[in-house]
């Protein structure tokens, strides 16, 4: 996937505008059906269990909530950075409670987020708080940025497979997806779903465009 691609998933702007009104549930819907997945899949990889990483997506929305009206692109331009950092600091507060009951935060030493990369001893500023200690497992291996890096390319995946499904008859789809996803011959795929080789061709092409067509909605909306 290029570069280009890691801004797909970008919340438009007119979608972080609806989010000022709090009252506006379809906007807030749209917004948390696009990106729980993200701040949750991270959460687990940060090394917290499943219901901590409930509680930092829930989290992580209601800062969102609190702080959109007053939301600035980061340096890199982009909501995602802002949202990275929302969530980084929700799962500090996870670990700061496992400290707090006597829990271990991992086998390893406790550590501090800084800049996406693992240190050890550091303290980092919150603008919304106090300074905190912000605890993640595995000093040596875990990589918070590339993390969040990869984990947003699977949901601008599943992003654009979701809205297209919806574009699409359900066996469109999966021809589509036991040929191009699965690669399973051609053949094969047309005698499972009882199709026509022809039928097949044409699910690939135009879902396949369809996609395409919806990435670069995305890209657009992004910048």
């Amino acid at each position: 996937m290029t570069d280009e691609a890691n801004e797909f998933l970008a919340t438009r702007h007119s979608l972080l505008a609806r989010l000022k009104d709090w009252e506006d549930q379809t906007s807030w819907r749209e917004f948390f059906d696009t990106y729980w997945r993200l701040i949750y899949a991270v959460a687990l990889k940060a090394g917290l269990s499943d219901a901590e990483a409930q509680d930092v997506v829930q989290e992580t929305v209601l800062t969102v909530a609190k702080k959109v009206a007053d939301f600035k692109a980061q340096p890199d331009g982009s909501f995602k950075g802002w949202l990275l950092q929302i969530t980084r600091r929700r799962i500090a507060d996870q670990f700061g409670k496992r400290q707090k009951l006597g829990v271990p935060a991992s086998a390893g030493p406790a550590t501090t987020v800084e800049r996406g990369r693992l240190k050890p001893g550091l303290q980092t500023e919150d603008s919304t708080r106090t300074s905190t200690i912000e605890r993640v497992p595995d000093p040596a291996s875990f990589d918070l940025n590339a993390c969040w890096d990869e984990q947003w390319q699977k949901g601008l995946l599943e992003a654009a497979t979701e809205r297209v499904k919806n574009q699409v008859s359900p066996k469109q789809y999966q021809m589509f997806e036991l040929y191009v996803l699965r690669e399973w011959p051609v053949k094969k795929v047309a005698e499972t779903l009882d199709v026509s080789a022809t039928q097949v061709y044409l699910a690939k092409h135009r879902v396949g465009r369809l996609l395409k067509k919806e990435a670069q909605r995305l890209e657009r909306q992004g910048r």
